[in-house]
């Protein structure tokens, strides 16, 4: 199995609001950069998401490290809080259905085939990869921020 490290993490401006996610997979010496935009959206829901993009680039099975600052995300698996979540039809300890359990359901199916090692790490600090993968998630948002401010015509700056 090749070895891959996968670093990803989400960002969203408000919370619900426009959100993005970037990961990146490196192989070897091999790097690539993923990222994308949702216009409305949870933090939350980006930290899983951008996991699910991960994997789903992944051609083979593989033995994946993956490394996020997001404690939700990594602590479903470190904790075994996901299997907890399954046995109990999709309700947490408090009997309450489980946020989030459609993509819950999505990162399941795409990291089946693979081998993962779940990583914590301090967002906002100095890991090189953590920090790219923040830049590109706030990039996405920033992108749409942007074009959703600039007016499209001179009637639209009037207003």
């Amino acid at each position: 199995m090749k070895q891959i490290t996968i670093y990803t993490d989400g960002a969203c401006s408000r919370n619900p609001g426009p959100g993005g996610w970037g990961a990146i997979l490196t192989y070897g010496r091999h790097e690539k950069e993923i990222s994308g935009f949702v216009p409305e959206t949870t933090n939350n829901r980006m930290e899983i998401f951008s996991a699910i993009q991960a994997f789903r680039c992944l051609k083979e099975p593989c033995s994946v490290d993956l490394y996020s600052d997001s404690a939700y995300l990594v602590n479903a698996f470190q904790k075994g809080w996901i299997q907890g979540w399954q046995r109990n039809g999709w309700r947490t300890a408090n009997k309450q259905p489980v946020e989030n359990q459609d993509l819950w359901q999505q990162l399941l199916v795409s990291m089946a085939q693979h081998r993962v090692v779940w990583h914590k790490v301090k967002g906002h600090a100095d890991n090189a990869y953590n920090n790219r993968c923040d830049q590109l998630a706030r990039g996405e948002v920033e992108a749409y921020l942007k074009t959703v401010r600039q007016p499209a015509s001179l009637d639209q700056l009037l207003e």
